[in-house]
């Protein structure tokens, strides 16, 4: 009788500590969250005359870091509050990965800035064995370019000790 009792408790406690383990894991599904906005004073930063863009599309891609080839890809758009979603299939820590801007639905504020060729993205980490915990991973903010700036820009530059000459 002792024995099957003493059995019984060995195995409920198995069983709650494999529950716990599930419980508290790390999660295996990832999902990068970043916001688009209209950046219209036309400075590759947001502002407080920033706006947020609905219906943005943007696209994440890792690539092979020797060699560059696309390993993974995935199209995202902003709600509106100018935020994605991009929920991600895999690790991909041997690998850079990167959230571009693809198009802006609005038409005065649809330029994207390509510095030497190439797109602002946001480099974002994609795997689970970097120590964060959460399976939310947030990239930074990506901005279309305004086709004019707006009047109050110059006041804003200098309120934060910039000239024009500085961008």
């Amino acid at each position: 009788m002792a024995k099957s009792l003493n059995i019984i408790i060995l195995a409920s406690a198995l069983c709650l500590f494999s529950l716990l383990g599930i419980a508290y894991s790390t999660p295996t599904g990832l999902t990068v969250v970043g916001k688009v906005y209209c950046d219209t004073c036309r400075i590759q930063f947001r502002t407080k005359l920033s706006t947020d863009i609905n219906g943005a599309k943007v696209k994440l891609e890792c690539r092979e870091s020797e060699g560059g080839s696309v390993t993974y890809s995935k199209d995202g758009i902003t709600d509106g509050t100018g935020t994605y979603k991009i929920e991600v299939e895999g690790d991909h820590e041997e690998e850079n990965c990167e959230v571009n801007l693809v198009s802006s639905p609005d038409t005065n504020c649809n330029q994207i800035s390509r510095p030497k060729g190439k797109d602002l993205g946001a480099k974002i980490s994609l795997t689970t064995n970097n120590g964060i915990s959460s399976n939310e991973r947030q990239a930074n903010d990506l901005g279309f370019l305004n086709k004019e700036r707006l009047p109050g820009c110059n006041e804003i530059l200098r309120s934060i000790g910039l000239t024009q000459e500085d961008i």
